[in-house]
């Protein structure tokens, strides 16, 4: 396969992004993600010949994909994971559709909510107050995650990722519990 480097004309800002760890939406990187589409074959190959898995998910984000992380990012995943499952949860609680996530407004009062709701969690995770909460979302937001508009954080589509793995520790739950009565049952 022949690349034409000419025509890939947002390969620096590209890559740049992307080895950085963050996430490319859709939404909030339009240009970027114009330009991945429309070369999509010759990124992948190009950056699968320098190390690097490209995952362009339709739904509309796309990122490298390791298997590296460093104790910040494991740390920050972990953080930023319990901080969605939180807000997922008491989302759902109020009756929001979860998958309508970008359409939400994480404001000054739902984050102090949030803290005073789940306080015990969050400082299992050595996480102290409503401000380390803001912290997080902001890097998180550093990430693709999220954006910062208005004094609110948005989710981005980049969530869809934490959402994907909820489920699938949701249905690995279920098989367990269903695994688990039919053992008792044969008993």
């Amino acid at each position: 396969m022949t690349i034409d480097f000419t025509a890939l004309s947002q390969l620096q800002p590209l890559f740049k992004l992307l080895s950085s760890g963050a996430h490319l939406n859709r939404l909030k990187d339009s240009k970027l993600w114009v330009e991945l589409e429309r070369f999509q074959n010759d990124y992948e190959s190009l950056f699968a010949a320098l190390g690097f898995i490209l995952v362009l998910d339709n739904r509309g984000f796309a990122y490298f994909k390791t298997e590296l992380a460093s104790s910040y990012t494991g740390k920050l995943t972990r953080r930023l994971a319990l901080l969605i499952m939180l807000l997922f949860e008491y989302q759902a609680d109020q009756g929001l559709h979860l998958f309508q996530f970008q359409q939400w407004r994480l404001d000054t009062r739902l984050i102090d909510t949030l803290w005073q709701q789940y306080a015990a969690l969050f400082e299992a995770e050595e996480i102290n107050s409503s401000k380390t909460l803001r912290e997080i979302l902001d890097s998180a937001a550093r990430v693709g995650f999220l954006l910062v508009d208005d004094d609110a954080y948005h989710l981005l589509p980049a969530v869809y990722r934490y959402l994907d793995l909820f489920e699938e520790l949701a249905q690995a739950e279920r098989a367990d519990h269903i695994n688990e009565n039919l053992k008792e049952h044969r008993l």
